[in-house]
């Protein structure tokens, strides 16, 4: 039979820490405690109780959890009202993982409306590989690039993007004129810069160009790299417009086509299945599709 002395309030954080943040890792730092004494507080208190919170490996809630999250949110709510004082709000912790050229050019200048509008959302942007394939798990969000969607993951969708080649001023003088760069004669004639975030087979197909993709060369793992290569006149790079459009705005870039292909990658905010529960999270997500589509 189950007990029916009053429930730990370590357990009880325990377990809204756990449930809100989908994570024992994530809540013991919360909690300034080790995981193993947030999975010690929550056996104990569903021994207490006489009942399972969670259904999976996910921490995703039982029926018994959801209907107890409830009451024991309440409780800490009620708990934290202070007669004859104002709530103070509560602190909530969002780990954003971001590729490196996307959160500089287009994230960050966007970044102060979000934080002026939830004081009560403590940032934590981490840098993550642009195709890395597995999430960080301590991530509640993440930015993914590729063609999409993703296993397992719920996702915003960022407006697609169009690629067109872009040397340096320098490298144009040197190697130039260029008509338009679609013929197999001024292909051949530069030097191609490789990524394999974006292949040059994409431009070469939209204008009938019969070569491969390029086996050597320089190569980066990182579209800004990449456009810095090209700025400093290492060679010609396949640029994404809206991305690169500060390398063309300053002259360090310039266009060697008024042509632009549609790009097959797209980026992706992304999320597990029930994190949007999160306050902090789905502000998040409605703030990005708000600020970064419109």
């Amino acid at each position: 039979m189950a007990s029916t002395r009053l429930p730990s309030t370590q357990g009880l954080l325990a377990f809204e820490a756990v449930a809100r943040l989908r994570s024992v890792n994530l809540a013991a730092e919360e909690l300034s405690v080790t995981p193993s004494a947030v999975s010690h507080r929550i056996r104990q208190l569903e021994s207490q109780l006489g009942l399972r919170f969670f259904a999976g490996s996910d921490f995703s809630l039982s029926a018994d959890g959801i209907v107890y999250l409830a009451r024991v949110r309440e409780a800490i709510f009620a708990l934290e009202q202070v007669p004859g004082r104002e709530a103070a709000p509560h602190t909530r912790r969002l780990r954003v993982a971001v590729t490196p050229t996307f959160s500089r050019q287009i994230l960050m200048p966007q970044l102060a409306r979000f934080c002026e509008a939830h004081p009560e959302v403590e940032l934590v942007m981490q840098v993550t590989a642009p195709m890395r394939e597995n999430a960080l798990d301590e991530a509640d969000i993440e930015l993914r690039f590729g063609a999409g969607p993703f296993r397992q993951r719920e996702f915003l969708q960022f407006p697609a993007d169009a690629l067109t080649p872009v040397c340096s001023p320098a490298y144009l003088k040197r190697h130039g004129p260029f008509e338009g760069f679609a013929t197999r004669a001024e292909v051949e004639r530069a030097q191609l810069l490789r990524t394999p975030l974006e292949n040059w087979r994409i431009w070469f197909a939209a204008h009938g160009i019969g070569l491969p993709e390029p086996a050597s060369g320089a190569q980066f793992t990182d579209l800004g790299l990449l456009l810095e290569a090209a700025a400093e006149g290492l060679g010609v790079a396949l640029m994404r417009l809206h991305l690169g459009r500060a390398w063309i705005d300053g002259g360090r870039l310039v266009r060697l086509s008024p042509v632009s292909v549609p790009s097959p990658n797209h980026y992706f905010l992304c999320w597990r299945p029930g994190a949007l529960e999160r306050p902090e999270c789905a502000a998040f997500v409605a703030w990005a599709r708000q600020s970064l589509e419109g």
